[in-house]
C-alpha cells in the first residue's frame, strides 16, 4: 500500500486588522478590474462603505447583489448569470455562513477569483474548501468541496467588533474542537479532511488555536462586548477564522462534529453549530478517557466564556433525544469514526450522559 501524502492547503492571501476594509482595493486588487459583491443584507450595511472608500481613486466596476438568504442552486444560478452579464473577474462574498458559500460556488461555477469577508467570527468557514448547498426549498442538498481554498480572506476587526457578542462566542466554540478532534485522527492516523496524511504544520496551528482561546478567550468576549478592538480580540478572531479554518482543513474532524450532526439529525433546528462542537468537545475527552485536569480546563473554559457544559443548553430534554443522538452521529461514514476504536452508539450514549452530569455539577444542577 502506498504511503498517504502529507500537505496543506489554505487561502493564498490573509489580511486581518482595524478599518481592513478601507484598503479593500488595494490589498484585493491585482484580482481584476470587475468585481461581484454578494452581500448579506447586515454585510452590505456594514460593509458597502468602507469598499467604496478603498475604490475612491479607481475606475473599477462595482456591483452589489442582496442574496436571497440561502446558498441554494436557484441563488448561485443568479449570481452566474451575473457573472457572465457583466464580465465579472472577482466575486466577493460579504456576510455570514451563506453569503460565503454563495460566492465561493459562484466564483468554482464560473473559473472567477474569490475572496471573502466575514462579518461575524461565528465559524472557521472563510478559510475553508467547501460550501454547503441547499435545495430551493431550503432543504440541505450537499457538501460542495473545491479543489483549492480561497484567494483571499480580510476580515475587518472593527467590524466583527460591532457584531452581536454571541457570534464570537460560537466561533469559540467551534475552534475549541479544533486541536482535540485533530489530536484524535493523527493518533489513528486518519486522514485530513483534504484526504491526505496530517502534517506537523497542520497540528501546530491546531495547537495553537487552543492556546490562544484558553489564553485570550475571555478578554475577546468582554472586548466585543463594548465594541472595542484590543489585541486580546484580534488575536481570538484569527483563532476563530484562520487558525481553526486552516487546522481544521489540514487536520480533521472527530466527534464533536458528529455530535452536532446528530443533533440536527433529530430536528433540533435552533442548534447552534458551534455550541454543539463545543459540548461534543466535552464527549470526546469522555470518550477517550481524557485525564481529570484535561477535561476539567475544557469544561471551565466554556464556563469562562459561555458555552454550554449541560444538554439542556442546547436544547436537548430527554434520555430519548440523546439515544437518536448517539444513533445518528454513529453512522458509517460520520467523523467520529476517526477515534481510536469503533465508537458504537452505546458508548457515545454513555459519554454523554457523563459529559452533561459532570456540567450539572459545575451548575449546581
Amino acid at each position: 500500500m502506498m504511503e498517504r501524502l502529507r500537505a496543506m492547503r489554505e487561502p493564498l492571501k490573509y489580511v486581518q486588522g482595524r478599518d481592513a476594509l478601507f484598503q479593500f482595493q488595494k490589498e484585493m486588487g491585482y484580482m481584476g478590474h470587475r468585481w461581484l459583491f454578494i452581500c448579506s443584507r447586515s454585510g452590505y450595511h456594514a460593509c458597502h462603505e468602507k469598499i467604496e472608500k478603498s475604490f475612491a481613486s479607481s475606475n473599477d466596476y462595482r456591483r452589489y447583489e442582496i442574496f436571497g438568504g440561502i446558498s441554494s442552486h436557484s441563488e448561485i444560478d443568479k449570481m452566474k448569470s451575473i457573472v457572465a452579464e457583466e464580465n465579472i473577474d472577482t466575486v466577493v462574498g460579504v456576510g455570514g455562513g451563506s453569503a460565503v458559500d454563495t460566492a465561493k460556488a459562484t466564483a468554482f461555477y464560473t473559473g472567477k477569483h474569490v475572496v471573502i469577508v466575514p462579518t461575524v467570527a461565528a465559524t472557521d468557514a472563510p478559510c475553508t474548501d467547501l460550501s454547503i448547498i441547499y435545495n430551493d426549498d431550503h432543504s440541505f442538498d450537499k457538501y460542495l468541496f473545491y479543489p483549492t481554498n480561497p484567494d483571499a480572506v480580510m476580515v475587518d476587526t472593527k467590524v466583527i467588533a460591532n457584531a452581536p457578542v454571541k457570534f464570537l462566542i460560537a466561533g469559540m466554540g467551534d475552534a475549541l474542537g479544533t486541536y482535540f478532534e485533530g489530536r484524535a485522527s493523527l493518533r489513528t492516523e486518519s486522514a485530513s479532511l483534504e484526504g491526505t496524511g496530517i502534517t506537523r504544520a497542520g497540528m501546530a496551528l491546531a495547537r495553537l488555536c487552543y492556546d490562544t482561546l484558553r489564553q485570550y478567550g475571555r478578554q475577546a468576549l468582554e472586548a466585543c462586548k463594548v465594541h472595542a478592538v484590543t489585541p486580546a480580540l484580534e488575536y481570538v478572531i484569527e483563532a476563530n477564522v484562520y487558525l481553526s479554518g486552516v487546522g481544521a482543513d489540514n487536520v480533521n474532524c472527530a466527534a464533536p462534529h458528529s455530535f452536532y450532526n446528530g443533533v440536527t439529525a433529530i430536528g433540533i433546528k435552533h442548534a447552534d453549530h458551534g455550541c454543539c462542537v463545543a459540548f461534543g468537545t466535552l464527549v470526546q475527552l469522555v470518550l477517550e478517557g481524557a485525564p481529570k485536569e484535561e477535561f476539567e480546563e475544557v469544561q471551565n473554559f466554556c464556563v469562562e466564556v459561555g458555552l454550554p457544559i449541560t444538554l439542556e443548553e442546547i436544547g436537548v430534554t430527554t434520555t430519548d433525544q440523546v439515544k437518536m443522538i448517539a444513533q445518528k452521529a454513529c453512522v458509517p461514514g460520520e467523523t467520529i469514526h476517526n477515534l481510536a476504536g469503533d465508537v458504537q452508539p452505546i458508548e457515545l450514549y454513555d459519554a454523554i450522559m457523563q459529559a452533561d452530569a459532570m456540567g450539572k455539577l459545575i451548575l449546581g444542577k
